[in-house]
């Protein structure tokens, strides 16, 4: 063996290892970069479309479907990955796998770059008509798997209203139809694909070029081993195309998932938070100028004039659907007013820091909701930081105490998604306690006893009206025993304000009013009796 050629072909190996091992850290490196830029992008958009939701108004949530919603937090995000990685990944190797082996056939004969240029001019023509033709399926695969996750969240979140009517057969129906959609846009996508024609371009390609070598070679132009190279570039163009199916396809998901995203981002929010307002501590005066406020529907407060003195109580009766929680729903901008204005200390409430305005107004409404977490966290929602003694006074003085040691972990018992672990009273009281630690200037209570015992709620009017002491309070209630404490009662109907006065004024002076508690005599019992409920 000569040695010089030995050391010749150690010289080679040891170069061509070198180059496979930069080669495999190269790609290592390049995957691990495409792969922490897709996570990443996960990340980023989900946090902020979780901010962009935190942000909108109830009117945007209102016209919402919580599952949909989900569908885009999830799947969709999801797919944004997968659009990264492997499909950016993919489409990069596409494009390198396309024009390396090209420029090196050049290399070889200039002239038989010909076939492969064309090929690609049909290639790029044809990957356009299939996006344009893949595009609508997959943004109608992505509205479908909107549609049946929000059928799912529904029949979940209503599972007992779905059992008490024995409606699981129509809810199957529902999900099975919604389903078969979505799997439909999956098999269309699939059709598509199948028809996907540059592997039949390349076929074409592929024999045309060789017999350009053919041409080259009888007329002695090209050697054996030219052919055999050139034919070995024109195979290393097959994986490019093959993997493009894929590649394109990932891409197109990704920007329709991208699409819906973006979609609720940029949705107009309704509401400004006016990070720059007013941001001082209430005094408790509440203003109502002309308000009137009507949803997409139709309007539901019609001119409404106003006064509460800060520390004052009012009380606000009507029929169902008069626009009694419509009416305190505006004074902390859960919905902005259609028109006219409502003053907090003589602040337009939309000039008010959101946050400033929020933090010192409570309302407890009838249909509490609580989060799946601990009692204790419960209470102190919103001040995370409170000691506990804080936390078991206001469950003390919400009468909530007692319920809550009985439980075996105390006020470390997971209440359960929305609280279903307790009762309806035990959920009210809770949410008496979080107001009580709140320290509210202005209070809101929406029927917020209707689901307490008689014995309890005497010892939580008591506790109410220790909380009311320098507070203006605003109570939606329809229980004379607190409608008889208050200093003022307003009567709703229609959207309107029709009588006003203290309750033996409107029994006498007011028909709707008499109509209200027909069931009671005119000679009422003493304001610290209990009196049962009307509703």
């Amino acid at each position: 063996i000569n040695p010089t050629a030995v050391d010749g072909l150690l010289k080679i190996s040891l170069a061509i290892l070198f180059i496979l091992v930069v080669d495999s850290l190269a790609a290592l490196g390049g995957s691990l970069a495409v792969e922490t830029i897709a996570q990443r992008l996960e990340r980023d958009s989900r946090e902020e479309l979780y901010i962009s939701l935190l942000g909108k108004s109830q009117t945007f949530h209102d016209r919402q479907r919580v599952g949909d919603i989900m569908a885009r937090a999830t799947g969709d995000m999801q797919q944004m990955n997968f659009m990264i990685n492997p499909g950016m990944l993919f489409i990069a190797e596409t494009i390198l796998g396309l024009s390396i082996p090209i420029l090196m056939i050049a290399t070889i004969k200039i002239d038989l770059i010909l076939v492969p240029i064309i090929f690609v001019g049909v290639y790029i023509v044809t990957v356009r008509a299939y996006s344009r033709r893949l595009n609508p399926v997959v943004n109608n695969q992505r509205m479908a798997f909107g549609v049946m996750n929000a059928g799912l969240e529904e029949t979940i979140s209503g599972i007992e209203v779905v059992k008490a009517t024995a409606q699981e057969n129509f809810e199957r129906q529902k999900f099975h139809r919604n389903a078969r959609e979505f799997r439909n846009y999956f098999a269309q996508q699939g059709r598509i694909e199948a028809g996907y024609l540059p592997m039949l371009f390349y076929a074409f390609a592929l024999g045309v070029g060789f017999l350009h070598c053919m041409v080259f070679y009888q007329n002695g132009q090209m050697t054996v081993p030219e052919i055999i190279g050139v034919m070995g570039l024109l195979g290393a163009l097959r994986f490019p195309i093959f993997v493009s199916i894929f590649s394109f396809s990932l891409v197109q998901l990704g920007i329709a998932s991208a699409k819906r995203i973006l979609h609720i981002i940029n949705a107009e929010a309704e509401l400004d938070e006016n990070a720059a307002g007013y941001d001082q501590q209430m005094v408790g005066e509440i203003v109502f100028e002309d308000v009137t406020f009507g949803y997409e529907d139709g309007t539901v407060l019609k001119n409404i004039n106003l006064k509460v003195k800060a520390g004052e109580t009012i009380a606000i009766v009507g029929q169902t659907g008069s626009g009694k929680s419509t009416l305190t729903d505006l004074i902390n901008r859960t919905y902005d007013v259609t028109s006219g204005r409502i003053l907090i200390d003589n602040i337009d409430v939309r000039e008010w820091n959101l946050t400033a305005l929020r933090s010192q107004i409570s309302r407890i409404e009838q249909d509490v909701f609580l989060f799946s977490r601990s009692v204790a966290e419960n209470i102190a929602f919103g001040a995370p930081d409170t000691p506990m003694e804080k936390i078991e006074q206001a469950a003390r003085e919400a009468q909530a105490h007692n319920f809550i040691s009985s439980f075996a972990k105390g006020y470390d018992t997971e209440v359960g998604e929305r609280g279903v672990m307790l009762s309806g009273g035990q959920r009210q009281r809770l949410a008496l306690a979080r107001a009580f630690l709140s320290n509210p200037r202005i209070l809101i209570l929406d029927d917020s006893t209707s689901a307490i015992d008689s014995a309890t709620e005497d010892e939580i009017q008591k506790a109410i009206r220790r909380a009311q002491q320098g507070r203006t309070t605003l109570l939606i209630t329809h229980r004379l025993s607190q409608i008889r404490w208050a200093d003022h009662i307003l009567l709703l109907e229609g959207g309107e304000i029709i009588a006003g006065g203290s309750h033996e004024e409107l029994l006498k002076t007011s028909p709707q009013y008499r109509r209200i508690f027909a069931r009671y005599d005119v000679a009422l019992p003493p304001v610290a009796s209990e009196v049962p409920s009307v509703s």
